[in-house]
């Protein structure tokens, strides 16, 4: 056990409705990188900046279907956990995906698709309506993208082909449900289940589309590949910034869940430059089993895990974080908990069976990591200090995906997705 892992004997709130098991610990541990004071620098602004982000909104936003998702409130759970206000931004109706996945992967498919056109023709890059429109048909019935996922990054790549009309193949590891490739055959793509964890599939994504011609479409970057990653992540802002013009004031704490980091990046660059030094605290979740970005911090660099990653956070099972994350988050994530699975079925059914008069929400196993760690810091009175977390704090998580496994989220909550949206309609 390291000095910073905390193994919970009880929850101190003995009223508490979701339980992770006596003995069950997590560790939390503070970035020594981190200075909320640093200047926001040229080579993060070229990374994610407000220009980008002005790009994407406009974008995004000319898609047919586009709405801004919804921001809960939830005052009882605040109350329970000792925090003032605690905001959730649902994802689970984006689109109609269910994940905000569906900013990331599509988008960069567009970006991908206006860039192309305007090589093959020699002319400036069309706009978005002449690819929505398939205007240039020719030039981008020819075009295949591919991608490795864990399932949600892969169903919006294989969305955003199917809408654009380029062809389109998708990569999964060995521990994808059959319940997510199907999710993503779904919108027409090829999907090549391969062995090995996610990582392993990001690397025959990228062979295949080396002997190929394909175009990579990935939302993690490594030496030699950071353009297109860098669209995905602007994707990922817009929904940032809608929970940012949701929200009557500032939050003084973020608590976002880590894969590569890309997501995580967006809303460190996001609050960066919006808000500079009085930014909110970056608080990372990590999945225990696939801890690449506790591992980053410890290292002060970037550091990979190895093994099956096998974590019930499907989403969130990789064991190498990316390099353009890794530039925004390591002056602007301030720390990170390794959270276990054992508490990830319970606050789903949380979100599903609520406190009080708070609402209920679809929360899939990855949309509940940040609201674990909070919940999990919340019960040690060290980590809360640690944290500055007390009742006037005005806490944001990120519920970024709803039922995308339709049957594994009735297993775990004992209800599925649609019964407990009718529920919530009662």
């Amino acid at each position: 056990m390291t000095e910073n892992r905390y193994i919970l004997t009880a929850m101190t709130t003995s009223s508490i409705p979701f339980q992770v098991p006596q003995g069950e610990s997590f560790e939390l541990l503070r970035n020594r990188l981190a200075d909320p004071a640093a200047p926001w620098t040229a080579e993060q602004d070229s990374v994610l900046g407000d220009a980008a982000l002005a790009q994407a909104r406009e974008v995004i936003a000319s898609w047919p279907g586009y709405e801004q998702t919804p921001l809960l409130a939830l005052p009882a759970l605040a109350s329970l956990l000792g925090v003032g206000e605690l905001h959730y931004k649902d994802e689970s109706s984006r689109f109609g995906l269910g994940s905000f996945k569906a900013l990331g992967g599509a988008y960069a498919v567009a970006r991908l698709l206006q860039r192309q056109v305007a090589q093959h023709t020699g002319q400036a890059e069309p706009g978005m309506a002449s690819i929505i429109n398939a205007e240039h048909a020719d030039i981008v019935g020819q075009i295949t993208v591919c991608c490795a996922t864990d399932g949600n990054h892969g169903r919006s790549v294989a969305w955003g082909a199917e809408r654009f009309g380029c062809d389109c193949v998708i990569f999964i590891h060995a521990t994808v449900s059959e319940g997510r490739k199907q999710a993503i055959e779904r919108f027409g793509a090829k999907v090549i289940r391969t062995e090995g964890n996610y990582d392993d599939s990001v690397r025959a994504a990228q062979e295949a589309a080396d002997s190929n011609g394909w175009f990579v479409v990935s939302d993690t970057s490594y030496p030699g590949y950071v353009d297109i990653p860098k669209d995905v992540m602007q994707g990922y802002e817009v929904m940032v910034a809608e929970a940012d013009e949701q929200l009557a004031s500032k939050p003084t704490h973020v608590f976002i869940q880590t894969g590569v980091g890309g997501v995580a990046a967006a809303v460190a660059a996001y609050f960066t430059r919006r808000y500079g030094p009085d930014r909110p605290q970056i608080i990372l979740a990590d999945p225990d089993q696939s801890a690449c970005w506790l591992e980053t911090l410890r290292a002060g660099k970037p550091t990979a895990v190895s093994g099956e990653l096998d974590t019930m956070m499907a989403g969130l099972a990789c064991g190498e974080i990316s390099l353009l994350a890794w530039t925004i988050l390591r002056q602007h994530a301030d720390a990170v908990v390794a959270i276990p699975d054992s508490g990830v079925a319970p606050m789903m059914r949380q979100m599903a069976f609520p406190l009080d008069t708070d609402p209920v929400a679809v929360a899939g196993e990855s949309a509940v990591a940040g609201l674990l760690a909070l919940a999990l810091v919340t019960q040690m009175a060290e980590t809360r200090e640690s944290l500055a977390l007390t009742s006037e704090s005005s806490v944001l998580v990120f519920g970024t995906e709803g039922d995308t496994d339709a049957e594994l989220y009735q297993e775990l909550v004992g209800m599925s997705g649609d019964d407990v949206r009718r529920k919530a309609c009662r």
